[in-house]
């Protein structure tokens, strides 16, 4: 965590002036490859494991294969890691660190930015002394080209995301956005659009969302419901992300195509849950379905929606639709 910067790179909330994770905090994420940047502990970077794959030429994430996003210019960061309405029993991360409410003080999109590329940058020192890498790609790896918003928490609960967006984008990044789609409102008066807006469909129907996703707030179905109705007005891309979790949410097909009809999206992912993290203290090894049930859920869901099967990634158990 840099402690360096001046007060005048970041912003006041409610004349809050605590960090948003506690050192103690901090230090139980950074230990799991975490690096906070900026001076209020809410934003960080991370590298991810297909970012490491590709600098060793041992395969890519399945967003190269289906977007031409390039694995080793990739940067995965969160500007808002321990704040989120939702609980969900499949997230791989440490519920317990969860805020629903932002606590403390903000800092700017240009100091997070520079401070992610350089922490990212400093995480991949070591793969120069690895004769097994990419030397070429490495060069390239410096300047990280597409930022994977979705490292941890909700992004739209940061409350410069807007300018965070056109900051990357004014730095000629790509921008990945993923969101759970509870702030509706904030999502339908984003003035600067990310390159690909992903959307959060995890259930069905209200009940299953309730007890898979535990949403924190009053409301959270229904706002998913109006999110979805505003996605068809983006310009950007646009995909609907559906985490299918084994005897959770893998049912009810009708529903999901009714709710994705709504969206018109561009793409849809469906990816297996896997288990990974502290989602093995909620869920099982029997939780995660096979590729071949997530091609079979996806056949289905594409023949509701009159779309097709355009890509797959057997090792990431992710199917993709158009």
């Amino acid at each position: 965590m840099n402690t360096d910067l001046g007060k005048d790179n970041s912003k006041n909330i409610n004349n809050e002036t605590s960090t948003a994770l506690t050192l103690d905090e901090q230090k139980k994420l950074e230990y799991s490859g975490y690096r906070f940047v900026g001076k209020f502990g809410h934003a960080a970077a991370k590298i991810c494991h297909w970012t490491k794959k590709s600098l060793l030429n041992e395969g890519v994430c399945y967003k190269e294969k289906f977007y031409g996003i390039e694995s080793h210019r990739c940067l995965q960061m969160s500007p808002a890691v321990p704040f989120c309405h939702q609980k969900c029993s499949f997230c791989w991360r440490d519920l317990s660190l969860t805020k629903t409410d932002w606590v403390g003080e903000y800092d700017d999109p240009k100091t997070i930015i520079q401070e992610a590329v350089a922490a990212q940058n400093q995480l991949l020192c070591g793969f120069f002394g690895n004769d097994n890498a990419d030397k070429k790609k490495l060069e390239e790896s410096k300047q990280p080209n597409n930022a994977a918003i979705s490292l941890a928490g909700e992004p739209m609960l940061y409350p410069d995301i807007d300018d965070l967006i056109a900051e990357f984008t004014k730095q000629d990044f790509t921008t990945f956005l993923v969101s759970n789609g509870l702030l509706y409102e904030k999502l339908a008066n984003l003035k600067n659009e990310p390159s690909q807006l992903y959307l959060s469909l995890d259930a069905p129907n209200k009940k299953i969302y309730n007890g898979l996703c535990n949403p924190q707030i009053n409301d959270g179905w229904e706002s998913i419901n109006k999110s979805l109705e505003i996605l068809n007005s983006f310009d950007s891309r646009t995909c609907i992300r559906t985490t299918l979790v084994k005897h959770k949410n893998i049912l009810e097909a009708e529903n999901y195509a009714n709710l994705i009809d709504l969206a018109n999206p561009d793409y849809i992912e469906l990816k297996a849950y896997m288990c990974v993290g502290y989602s093995r203290e909620r869920l099982t090894l029997d939780n995660m379905p096979s590729f071949q049930e997530v091609i079979d859920f996806a056949g289905k869901i594409a023949d509701l929606t009159g779309r097709k099967i355009t890509n797959d990634s057997e090792i990431s158990r992710v199917v993709l639709l158009e």
